[in-house]
């Protein structure tokens, strides 16, 4: 009796084929989120459905394959999302503020580093009850498109801590969802206006050559900085002192000031405890540095005096 039949064949090969996929595919997804939705200002009983946003939003997040890179689980990119929803009409159109922030690992630690800290004041989109978010590269939607905007801006900012301006394909995906909200009436997306820090600034300015010292910087206080503080900590603050550097140089040669007050936003206090306990000649340094380039964080500097 041959007990190994063509159909048993063909199984065998599909569940080898199948357990080979499948953590293929959980590895390759490169976002953890963990997402919070405020709705105390719009308190209201036929917004229940709300209830569930959260759990949507890290779901649509979470579970998509952002880029071809195979990430491990702990290489996955952290990120904390707090939604407040500010207002609602009866058409289930809402305004909200977000706070984005992302961080990642630091090498030979168990502590990760903020990447990117940032406040957006201005989303507005619908949202109606049994709504499924799917992913469309190809139209705008205020929600999603939303969603993704900063999911491949986060990204960029993970892939630039890594490698030499490792986030310019990531970034430019991002440039193509503001090029797609230019036809659709939604806020913050304005290439001109009033408002010259918004989202297609952000965004523009990170793919300007002008400020490619900057994410150089990024680089290099991240992967020969930070990663290297815990086995050699005076080559690590030299590192850090040489990006700092690289930034007073590009902030003297560009007009705006957006990307450098995210990036000390970001990273003030982190680089007063970096330089806390150096030598006080390397402290001195990084005071005057800091002072020089970013004097709205003066006060948490002068601890460096």
């Amino acid at each position: 009796m041959n007990v190994f039949s063509p159909d048993k064949w063909w199984c065998s090969l599909f569940i080898c084929v199948l357990c080979l996929l499948l953590p293929w595919k959980a590895a390759g997804q490169e976002i953890r989120a963990d997402v919070t939705v405020d709705r105390s200002q719009v308190n209201n009983t036929s917004l229940s459905f709300l209830d569930d946003l959260s759990d949507e939003i890290e779901t649509y997040l979470n579970e998509y394959s952002w880029t071809d890179t195979n990430f491990r689980a702990e290489e996955r990119v952290r990120v904390d999302i707090q939604i407040t929803l500010l207002s609602a009409d009866d058409n289930f159109n809402f305004d909200a503020q977000v706070i984005f922030r992302s961080r990642r690992p630091i090498y030979n630690t168990t502590r990760e580093t903020v990447l990117f800290f940032y406040n957006e004041e201005d989303w507005s989109f619908t949202y109606t009850p049994n709504r499924t978010l799917l992913h469309d590269q190809l139209q705008f939607d205020a929600f999603t498109s939303f969603l993704d905007f900063y999911a491949y801006l986060m990204l960029g900012y993970d892939f630039d801590s890594f490698n030499e301006l490792g986030g310019t394909p990531y970034f430019a995906q991002a440039q193509n969802i503001v090029s797609q909200a230019q036809s659709a009436p939604s806020g913050g997306w304005e290439r001109s206006g009033i408002n010259r820090r918004n989202r297609a600034q952000l965004v523009a300015d990170l793919l300007n050559q002008n400020y490619e010292g900057l994410r150089l910087a990024v680089y290099q206080y991240h992967r020969q900085g930070l990663d290297r503080f815990v086995e050699h900590p005076v080559e690590a603050r030299q590192q850090i002192l040489g990006a700092l550097g690289k930034i007073q140089e590009a902030k003297r040669t560009t007009s705006s000031n957006f990307l450098f007050d995210t990036f000390f936003n970001t990273k003030y206090r982190e680089l007063s405890a970096i330089f806390e306990d150096a030598a006080p000649e390397v402290r001195l340094k990084a005071f005057q540095l800091l002072s020089d380039i970013d004097q709205s964080h003066l006060s948490e500097y002068r601890k460096l005096q």
